[in-house]
């Protein structure tokens, strides 16, 4: 793969690589005006979705840091993203162009002040895995296999600016209007700052592997400290397939239902227990073992849940809840998603609609055991996102909706289902973190 020996650090760069691909994005609508005239509307649309899928992504890709961050949070939206985008932005998960030789070598000198051969017996300088905020390297200490993940150079610096270059686009596919949106960006941005502070990853990794050690079936690795800044972070090489590379290869059934046990208790003694989750459950971020292990590489986005919002959040995840009409609109009002302004439209249009979708959503809390593999549920979902992406009486509503703790805890478990939905795994015991 072709390497990059420069990266846009400057707001001015960086503004203006998104007004050539935009330059890109006008003529590929130029395109589609032509191809409905001779080609059926879903055809013609298609190939817009797909051109400007690439186009938007290669920008990206070049640009990396919070730019292409987004689009890999984006890439988890799968029933509100085109499929052509969907397919192009998960490639920001593991697959990037990477760093050249000479500017892995600058940055550890800025950090370290040395060379990377004088800190370790052997150093890679040819990147394994490049993705959206760091790439990682193989090295070799005191008898040790080590992953050296480095970050991007100007990312950390560039996060607010990126941040403002794709907020209309973004309030824009999700309808988000009025004077308190700032508060899902800056949740965001907050976010992407914590996931560029290594010295926090490394505290994060140990405490998260330290707690949840008991867990069966699941590895982390060890960090080591000396060898970390807060631009690079050195922790145990560990051996396994991504998980996306695992799923197509994978015929064991016990193996899935192993891995997806591991999963879902990871997840349920987090929240449940701890109050803080792994708020990225990506494919890049785990690897599964020879020996059918489960592990989990990354802890640079995790997510607090306070208590104001975890216990009206959960008690709406309770069946009887959601079919007791007061009870559940209360728990609407607490959740910021109804408001007292609200139009008597408003309130009973967005009632019905997240009655429908926790009502969905929710049924794997309903049972003791869940069947993740079940193709007729995650079509459900897709086909409620699908309904409601295309609603024209959500679009003249203000889709501002909710506490600015959903982004992260609604992503955390899209994720996680989309992951779980992956392995196939079935029978997944959905209390089973209580006994551990």
């Amino acid at each position: 793969m072709k390497t990059i020996d420069k990266i846009p650090t400057s707001k001015i760069q960086r503004a203006g690589k998104l007004v050539k691909t935009g330059a890109k994005v006008g003529v590929n609508y130029l395109k589609y005006y032509g191809d409905k005239m001779v080609k059926p509307e879903f055809e013609a649309k298609a190939r817009l979705d797909q051109s400007n899928a690439e186009d938007i992504y290669d920008s990206l890709k070049q640009m990396k840091g919070s730019a292409l961050k987004v689009a890999q949070m984006l890439s988890m939206e799968k029933s509100i993203l085109p499929k052509a985008y969907v397919e192009k932005f998960s490639l920001s998960q593991f697959s990037v162009p990477p760093l050249s030789a000479p500017l892995v070598i600058k940055t550890f000198k800025k950090y370290f002040g040395k060379h990377p051969n004088e800190l370790f017996d052997t150093f890679n300088a040819t990147s394994v895995n490049a993705a959206s905020i760091g790439q990682v390297h193989v090295a070799e200490k005191d008898g040790k296999k080590l992953a050296v993940k480095i970050q991007y150079p100007g990312v950390a610096e560039s996060i607010a600016s990126d941040l403002a270059m794709v907020k209309p686009i973004a309030m824009s596919m999700f309808n988000i209007k009025g004077k308190d949106s700032d508060k899902y960006f800056k949740e965001v941005e907050n976010k992407l700052v914590e996931e560029t502070n290594y010295l926090l990853e490394l505290q994060q990794s140990r405490e998260i592997a330290e707690a949840c050690k008991h867990i069966p079936h699941l590895r982390f690795p060890e960090y080591y400290e000396e060898l970390s800044s807060e631009r690079i972070i050195t922790m145990d090489f560990m051996e396994g397939k991504h998980l996306s590379e695992f799923v197509p290869l994978n015929t064991d059934q016990a193996k899935a239902d192993q891995l997806g046990q591991a999963l879902w208790d990871f997840y349920m003694y987090q929240i449940h227990t701890l109050k803080k989750v792994h708020a990225d459950p990506h494919p890049g971020n785990f690897l599964i073992s020879d020996e059918g292990q489960l592990i989990v590489i990354d802890f640079g986005c995790m997510k607090e849940v306070p208590e104001d919002f975890y216990t009206p959040y959960f008690e709406l995840a309770k069946k009887e809840n959601i079919e007791n009409e007061a009870f559940f609109r209360s728990k609407l009002y607490q959740l910021e998603i109804l408001k007292d302004d609200d139009t008597e439209e408003e309130k009973i249009f967005f009632t019905s609609m997240f009655h429908d979708m926790l009502s969905l959503f929710t049924q794997p809390f309903h049972a003791e055991t869940f069947d993740f593999s079940d193709p007729k549920f995650f079509g459900k979902i897709a086909e409620l996102g699908e309904r409601y992406s295309k609603s024209t009486e959500l679009r003249k509503m203000n889709g501002n909706r909710g506490s600015k703790h959903f982004i992260y805890i609604n992503r955390t478990f899209f994720g996680l289902y989309n992951l779980m939905f992956d392995l196939k795994a079935k029978n997944v015991k959905i209390n089973n973190f209580i006994n551990l």
